[in-house]
């Protein structure tokens, strides 16, 4: 592996533990409750961190690992322009947004318990930057991160004593 796919992993790899850390100082420092999408928009980002940190320390699969990442990206950025559209009022939000427990079987003290909860709708910003919600710079980010991902895998070649 070339030594500025190295530097450009690296990179990320700082971004993306800084978009984490930065929205749990924001979920627990500055006291912003997140929706069940912002929660889930997170998920792409551990994979990804595993995924890097799999490129540059065994420096084994690293081809497909880059075509992965670039799917993971992409698929939160789709996540990431739904909640967006959720908050602009293109869709109307889902299940995921409102349902505590799917489950009908629910006794009193449960349904009381989840009435008292403070559920935070996917339609609310809470918290912006530069006016823009996180969802949308969450959607910009992963959008540009697919597209480097697909760039770097484009362009890396397997040497005979790296694996596929």
């Amino acid at each position: 592996m070339e030594k500025k796919t190295n530097t450009i992993l690296t990179f990320i790899l700082a971004i993306l533990f800084f978009s984490l850390i930065a929205a749990y100082t924001i979920e627990y420092g500055l006291g912003h409750k997140p929706c069940k999408l912002c929660i889930y928009q997170r998920v792409p980002y551990f994979f990804s961190i595993l995924l890097v940190l799999n490129i540059l320390l065994t420096k084994i699969y690293v081809k497909p690992s880059l075509l992965l990442l670039a799917l993971i990206s992409l698929c939160g950025s789709v996540l990431a322009f739904y909640h967006f559209g959720i908050e602009q009022g293109f869709f109307s939000e889902s299940s995921v947004c409102e349902a505590q427990n799917l489950t009908n079987n629910l006794s009193k003290e449960e349904i009381l318990k989840q009435l008292k909860e403070n559920i935070v709708s996917c339609k609310d910003v809470s918290f912006r930057i530069l006016g823009l919600s996180l969802a949308a710079i969450n959607m910009v980010l992963s959008l540009v991160l697919s597209v480097i991902f697909l760039k770097l895998f484009k362009s890396t070649t397997i040497k005979i004593s790296e694996k596929i």
